[in-house]
């Protein structure tokens, strides 16, 4: 209940209408159905276990109301969730540690990153999803700046931004993404 007033209080202080607040997967699911909202913000944990509800929940709403921006918030990291917010594959997700929230600057642009069908990941998220794969995975051929280069992609950054960050050329960091593409076998498009 604190995070959720708090999170109320810190969107709508800048600039973001709440349309709803909702304690539980159902009502969740129900509100994204009634409201079709811009993004929603939802804890992997809600009533009743407190285990994966609202994961859960946001899951079953993004296949009812498909493409709704959701941005979950959870207090560890855990792979299989990130798996199964990512699983339609059609973005428009966060999951984001809630220690994030406190840099109020980047969670807001995480809002607003996925309210802007963005994908945003938290970075222990992308480093885990890394560490997971078994060893015949097209990600462990990675160079170690080819994995930086794609943890930023997965934040959606720019070109410009992820050169910025690298400290390297717009042309570099095209070349990396050139082997990312070429090493995970997906067309240049």
């Amino acid at each position: 209940v604190l995070l959720r007033e708090g999170l109320i209080r810190l969107l709508t202080e800048n600039g973001h209408d709440v349309v709803a607040a909702v304690g539980d997967g159902p009502s969740l699911v129900q509100a994204i159905e009634d409201h079709r909202p811009d993004v929603s913000v939802v804890d992997v944990r809600m009533p009743p276990s407190h285990t994966d509800e609202g994961l859960r929940a946001a899951v079953e709403a993004r296949r009812r109301v498909p493409r709704s921006p959701v941005l979950v918030l959870s207090q560890y990291v855990e792979v299989s969730y990130a798996d199964d917010l990512l699983a339609d594959g059609v973005g428009a997700v966060g999951y984001l540690l809630k220690d994030r929230v406190s840099a109020v600057t980047d969670f807001l642009d995480a809002v607003n990153r996925v309210a802007s069908g963005g994908t945003v990941l938290d970075p222990d998220v992308v480093a885990q999803l890394l560490v997971r794969r078994r060893r015949d995975d097209p990600l462990r051929q990675m160079t170690l700046r080819e994995q930086e280069v794609l943890r930023l992609m997965a934040e959606g950054r720019s070109n410009t931004s992820i050169a910025r960050s690298l400290v390297v050329s717009n042309g570099a960091v095209e070349k990396y993404i050139g082997s990312i593409f070429t090493k995970l076998m997906l067309p240049p498009d």
